[in-house]
């Protein structure tokens, strides 16, 4: 191949490479205009909640972190969070009480919004749910790192809930 001919080769393929590079741009650009949000819920569980005005908490007792107060309500510094979190979406929690296996299953059927409990950072719940970084300045949790679950692929909703707990016990 002539020297000419490989200048040209090379002047095409750097021509497709900013093609490629200004078309996955325009795409990036162009998503927020077309609905698509970053991170994103595939079930809406985060537009669901705002929109009903409820969310759905599971939770599992763990002395010192949540525990059943009357009438079925939680108390305790997750409950507190818990609670917290849906007053910055505008809704109210309706709490369910069941083991921690249970509260997985109600979250991948979508019966609940958020699991508490005494769920570490070492969860053997994450192939199955959706994960909170460790937080280990949750009051109660004796130098644990405490984790939320929430449904499997619910991003924006994770990343909402995140936001919160960052900001009352941080990161």
């Amino acid at each position: 191949m002539s020297r000419h001919a490989r200048a040209a080769v090379r002047r095409t393929r750097a021509a497709a490479r900013a093609l490629c590079a200004g078309l996955a741009i325009g795409a990036l650009l162009a998503a927020p205009g077309c609905g698509l949000r970053v991170p994103e819920d595939p079930d809406g569980t985060l537009d669901r909640v705002i929109a009903d005005g409820v969310l759905e908490v599971g939770a599992t007792v763990e002395e010192g972190l949540v525990e059943e107060g009357p009438g079925g309500a939680a108390e305790g510094p997750l409950a507190d969070l818990a609670e917290g979190f849906a007053d910055t979406v505008g809704a109210r929690v309706e709490w369910t009480w069941a083991s921690e296996e249970s509260l997985v299953g109600l979250l991948e059927r979508g019966s609940i919004d958020l699991a508490v409990g005494g769920f570490t950072d070492q969860t053997p719940w994450v192939d199955r749910v959706g994960v909170t970084r460790g937080y280990p300045g949750v009051p109660g949790a004796e130098r644990r790192s405490i984790v939320m679950l929430v449904p499997l692929g619910e991003n924006r909703l994770l990343s909402a809930l995140e936001s919160h707990l960052d900001e009352e016990v941080g990161g």
